[in-house]
């Protein structure tokens, strides 16, 4: 597994480009990498909102093949964390028929979410800085031994595929109709109108 050397380390000496920030302990880049794993659940739209249960949605069939192509991609984009929750849920339930493959899987998929997608700091262990591409490949290297060892890659696969089917029939039926990520996208769409100076009004 490739290491260098601590942030200490002086670029000159090694080389190679160093971070600038102070290393931290192992404990601390995991405590932060679910904080920031927490912080992006948060930002999830209401459930509510979701299922077109308040806020004046609604669920209807498309007009036409354009408006359905709109739809999909505006709700994509406005519940993108919502359907990663519910594809997430989705996988977890095609395998819960064998707890300890969920209980694996889940653990490496905490994982690659921790070590990988919300780490910001460097990994740094027993002193050494642990280099990204390192990572990644242990990352992979104990997917694959987890998929050889539970055999669940077909149930993975059908659990993801059904994730992914419930989101575009979602995207598809609910109405974007006054969803808007932010004053831009509003102002694009006619919902707010922008003065000569590019102020929004």
């Amino acid at each position: 597994m490739m290491i260098s050397p601590t942030p200490t380390t002086t670029a000159a000496a090694t080389g190679e480009a160093t971070y600038t920030t102070i290393p931290i302990s192992g404990s601390d880049v995991v405590s932060r990498s679910v904080q920031n794993l927490f912080t992006f659940l948060s930002r999830s739209r209401p459930w509510p909102e979701f299922l077109a249960a308040g806020g004046g949605g609604s669920l209807d069939l498309p007009s036409s093949s354009s408006s359905a192509a709109v739809r999909i991609r505006r709700n994509f984009k406005y519940f993108a964390i919502n359907y990663a929750i519910v594809t997430s849920t989705c996988v977890a339930l095609s395998l819960i028929v064998s707890p300890i493959s969920l209980i694996l899987v889940g653990f490496v998929y905490a994982l690659w979410l921790v070590l990988h997608f919300f780490r910001e700091d460097p990994m740094v262990v027993m002193g050494y800085h642990v280099n990204d591409w390192a990572v990644i490949a242990g990352l992979i290297l104990a997917s694959v031994v987890t998929l050889w060892v539970t055999g669940v890659l077909s149930n993975l696969l059908i659990g993801i595929a059904v994730g992914v089917l419930v989101s575009a029939i979602h995207g598809l039926l609910r109405n974007p109709e006054g969803l808007f990520l932010d004053e831009n996208d509003a102002a694009s769409n006619g919902l707010i109108s922008t003065s000569k100076n590019g102020g929004i009004s």
